[in-house]
């Protein structure tokens, strides 16, 4: 199976001020939960901002992106799925 590429927008008052040890904290917590769900759901990376994260996850299905939000305590506020990227060699492509 192929697992499709979400973007997770997640409201977090206050986070872009999170400690180090808070934003380690959170992170251990995501993968404990990504370790229970298996291999249908992975954490690429996330940005942070002033009031809420975008992280960018691997997944089969925004079942298991929701399912990861309730197990993790973290709020999927929107997710949207990634049809496709381009960058700024996309213009040579072709």
């Amino acid at each position: 199976m192929t697992l499709r590429k979400f973007i997770i927008e997640r409201d977090i008052p206050a986070v872009g001020s999170f400690e180090r040890e808070q934003l380690r904290g959170a992170a251990a917590k995501s993968n404990e939960v990504l370790k229970a769900l298996g291999p249908d759901i992975q954490w690429q990376e996330s940005y942070v901002a002033a009031d809420k994260t975008f992280c960018v996850y691997l997944a089969k299905d925004e079942a298991i992106i929701h399912k990861h939000s309730e197990m993790s305590g973290f709020p999927a506020s929107k997710i949207t799925e990634v049809r496709k990227m381009i960058d700024p060699t996309t213009e040579r492509d072709g």
